[in-house]
């Protein structure tokens, strides 16, 4: 099931990744502003990016720690998609992937592809 996906935007790539507030209800905070998130990159490679929300009325959330690293191994740039996945498994419970995708031509339409890690 999909979380979120959002183009990045230049403060995506360059500081902290910020997405729909909708998104949350698919997150566990436990009570607290942040949780670590247990993610598998494409590459197969789990990584851990934490996710922050805002305390107050508007919780906005961000991808920080770990964010960066995986904007660096796959050499994203503004423009490029990154897609969170949420998979439920009866015996591992939440599982999440991350995925990177970049718009490419092909027979004259623009589609999304794979971005392959770099790094």
């Amino acid at each position: 099931m999909e979380v979120f996906n959002k183009e990045l935007k230049d403060t995506d790539i360059q500081f902290r990744f910020s997405f729909p507030s909708r998104s949350l209800r698919y997150l566990d905070f436990a009570g607290d502003f942040f949780v670590d998130l247990k993610v598998k990159d494409s590459s197969g490679k789990l990584r851990v990016i934490r996710c922050r929300k805002r305390d107050g009325d508007y919780d906005k959330p961000v991808l920080s720690k770990g964010w960066l690293q995986f904007v660096a191994d796959y050499e994203l740039r503004v423009g490029d998609m990154a897609v969170l996945l949420r998979e439920d498994d009866h015996l591992l419970g939440s599982q999440f992937r991350i995925e990177a995708k970049r718009k490419i031509i092909l027979f004259r339409k623009e589609v999304w592809g794979d971005v392959p890690r770099a790094n």
